[in-house]
């Protein structure tokens, strides 16, 4: 199947066979309006699922107690009530208690739901599945659960089969995934694979690359319905489906169509955030999960206390148990508020497989650490060249075929040479690098330095910022360097930092490390910017610079311990 992207603020006619995307949505994020991509509607002509229209549930209506019979009270109860009236019961409070289960003002019905009970569950189970299995791993990742608000909220959408997203007042709130079409049955779990199948167009924003903010990086027509569905924050899904006897899908008019609505809460693709931290499955999980992991997934066991059963009599008796009250509340209605972006510990250094090639982890940005496992050196991995080594190299053998590394593994720094027209073979320190006689893009690899500071060690005397990109060692700091004074160790800037500021100062604000404790961190020498912001952070204030003409910058990040 081909794909298409609409242009922004404006929509293209549909080809058939092909999907079809929305505008794009505008939000506020953190004060900057920034544009929310519009979760997309797909669209396949000559496909479809759906049994067909879902009748809209039977409306209830208001009764009172009657002496004719009707099909919600029992024959032998109407004879009672009508014919002894009492005469024979000792007690006729209890007798109008027990008509009540039958005749109500408002009697429950049993409601059509908007989706068939083994849809949800695909949909439900769907999207569990492929959001504990994304690469790299996520950290972060909430498990979702299906929400009836949410359901109603997109069954009412979808029977109003408008060719777009909406309402617009709820798009504020929540994120939505769209689909229609028509002709031959598609399970709704072929379209949530679908949209997830965006993620062989979607390259993943790396903390390091996030400079504050991540870049947006997809190189097929749209990558939006795949970043919604692995959103890590979201944890609740309710979908709908409707059959659309007409619809305008950009000035076509489908019959017999069949309309599919997912929305999501909390909402997702925030521009300029990554859908989920990376890392080890279920380390960075709110404190609200209590430590639960279940699939990769951040998971909250539910504690189920079943309602006692009271058996039903035909006579008029006081019951052993209490008669189980129905009470029905209408779900608090929360007041939408914009995403707060709470800081987050960042690291520079990723984790590789001995088979983890340098093309895989490096697209689109500066390449920089690597921690490399033990046991490379009996790895298959191919390795192709000597001292500039092809895109397509393992990362970690090549390290060892240089001689930076050893079996034990350990750090590497990758630094990019652009394109070579070839690649020469060569067996060095256990590990045979192979050639290659066509031109391709090139790295080279380095041995990673550790070096200890003072408090007052700046990144301009350590290692300066040269382009394309420089490469620090990784620096341990002493304790207590935050109560050091500011004219002796300044610190300038938020997040990122002048070249002139003390590191391991920087690295207290940043939270890199507890100034109690001191530590190791990771430095990142950067270009300049045309202003830094100074803050307050963990007892260490930075100052405010603008309009600077000299120097550099740099990015810090914690150390895995």
């Amino acid at each position: 199947m081909q794909f298409t992207r609409s242009t922004p603020g404006q929509l293209g006619k549909p080809r058939p066979g092909k999907v079809q995307c929305l505008p794009q949505v505008p939000q506020l994020v953190c004060g900057v309006k920034v544009t929310q991509v519009g979760i997309g509607l797909a669209s396949a002509s000559g496909a479809t699922w759906s049994p067909g229209c879902l009748p809209h549930p039977i409306p209830m209506h208001r009764g009172a107690m009657s002496c004719v019979p009707s099909g919600f009270v029992p024959l032998g109860l109407v004879l009672l009530v009508c014919g002894a009236q009492g005469f024979l019961l000792p007690n006729v409070t209890e007798l109008g208690e027990l008509l009540g289960r039958y005749q109500r003002a408002e009697p429950y019905s049993r409601v059509r739901r908007a989706i068939p009970r083994e849809d949800r569950e695909e949909i439900l189970r769907l999207h569990n599945q492929l959001r504990g299995q994304v690469s790299p791993p996520a950290s972060n990742m909430e498990h979702v659960t299906w929400d009836e608000e949410l359901e109603r909220s997109a069954a009412a959408w979808a029977q109003q089969c408008i060719w777009e997203h909406g309402p617009t007042s709820l798009l504020v709130s929540i994120g939505q995934n769209l689909a229609v079409h028509w002709g031959r049955y598609r399970s709704p779990g072929f379209h949530v694979q679908s949209w997830y199948d965006e993620v062989k167009d979607y390259t993943y924003p790396y903390p390091h690359e996030c400079n504050p903010w991540c870049p947006e990086r997809c190189s097929g027509a749209m990558c939006t319905h795949y970043t919604q569905i692995v959103w890590a924050t979201t944890n609740k899904v309710g979908c709908a489906v409707h059959t659309c006897h007409r619809i305008d899908v950009w000035g076509e008019i489908w019959e017999n169509a069949v309309y599919l609505v997912c929305n999501y809460s909390p909402k997702g693709n925030w521009i300029g955030e990554a859908p989920y931290r990376t890392g080890r499955p279920c380390s960075e999980c709110p404190p609200s999960y209590g430590g639960g992991c279940r699939n990769n997934l951040c998971y909250r066991e539910e504690a189920h206390h079943p309602t006692s059963e009271t058996e039903e009599m035909n006579e008029v008796e006081t019951p052993p148990a209490p008669d189980e009250k129905h009470a029905w509340v209408q779900p608090r209605v929360v007041k939408p508020t914009k995403p707060r972006k709470t800081p987050a510990v960042t690291y520079m250094t990723q984790i590789v497989h001995c088979d983890t090639k340098m093309k895989d982890r490096c697209q689109g940005s500066t390449c920089n650490r690597y921690q490399c496992p033990a046991g490379c050196l009996s790895s298959r991995a191919s390795v192709f060249g000597t001292l500039f080594y092809e895109s397509s190299s393992s990362i970690c053998r090549a390290a060892i075929h240089y001689g930076i590394l050893d079996d034990r593994g350990g750090l590497v720094d990758v630094t990019r040479n652009g394109r070579k027209p070839f690649f020469v073979k060569s067996q060095r320190h256990g590990v045979e690098a192979l050639s290659k006689y066509k031109p391709s893009s090139s790295f080279t690899v380095s041995k990673v330095k550790e070096q200890d500071l003072d408090c007052y060690t700046t990144v301009a005397q350590l290692c300066p910022f040269e382009k394309p990109v420089s490469h620090c060692p990784r620096v341990r700091c002493p304790a207590s360097c935050g109560d050091e004074p500011a004219y002796w160790a300044p610190v300038i800037g938020t997040n990122i930092y002048t070249d002139t500021s003390s590191i391991c100062r920087a690295a207290v604000h940043a939270g890199a490390i507890q100034d109690d404790v001191g530590g190791s961190v990771d430095v990142m020498p950067v270009d300049k910017k045309p202003s830094y912001v100074g803050s307050l952070r963990n007892g260490v204030q930075s100052e405010s610079l603008s309009a600077t003409r000299d120097g550099k910058a740099f990015r810090i990040f914690a150390v895995r311990q």
